[in-house]
């Protein structure tokens, strides 16, 4: 399966939203991640956006980097992402299928955060995502990044599948209203 473009915009159409939802109280939810709340992980999103962008100019890039923290992510997170966008247009080499692996696991991340199903998401953009990391997430990549594999429940759709394959114990949840 080869990730398009359209996906990419997508997966970050959806992310968008639920960063626009991220707010107030909201931020200081707890996260699948045990280590991020709302606040940590919308910094994270905003961070990976920036390194996503040196990535595909085909520049170094130190994963070991904390993300700055920021109280409004979306100015940035936009001005990131229309970067990224950018370069993937003018014929970056980017795995387009890392891309919506990232978008795709955080965004059920977020949602899950929110008390949002991800149902409604366009399940292509995970289904993408999850063929490029069962294709190269090895147990020795995981270490640092992602925990084992757990089980998906019964009818989990492709974001629910992709977060158990990144190590996130899922429930399966009801479609948003």
């Amino acid at each position: 399966m080869v990730t398009s473009r359209t996906h990419v915009d997508t997966g970050i159409s959806q992310v968008t939203t639920l960063l626009a939802a991220a707010t107030g109280d909201a931020r200081a939810a707890a996260t699948p991640c045990d280590e991020w709340t709302v606040a940590g992980l919308t910094d994270h999103l905003v961070h990976t956006a920036g390194q996503l962008v040196t990535m595909a100019r085909g520049e170094e890039v130190d994963w070991s980097t904390s993300p700055q923290s920021v109280d409004d992510p979306m100015p940035l997170w936009t001005e990131r992402t229309d970067e990224l966008l950018a370069v993937i247009d003018g014929g970056s080499p980017l795995p387009l299928g890392m891309v919506a692996a990232e978008l795709s696991v955080h965004a059920w991340d977020l949602a899950t955060a929110l008390g949002r199903a991800t149902d409604d998401f366009d399940q292509a953009v995970a289904e993408e995502g999850m063929a490029f990391m069962s294709a190269n997430l090895t147990d020795e990549r995981r270490v640092g990044a992602f925990y084992p594999e757990q089980p998906a429940p019964a009818g989990a759709n492709a974001y629910e599948r992709l977060a158990a394959f990144a190590g996130r114990t899922v429930e399966r949840s009801n479609p948003s209203p």
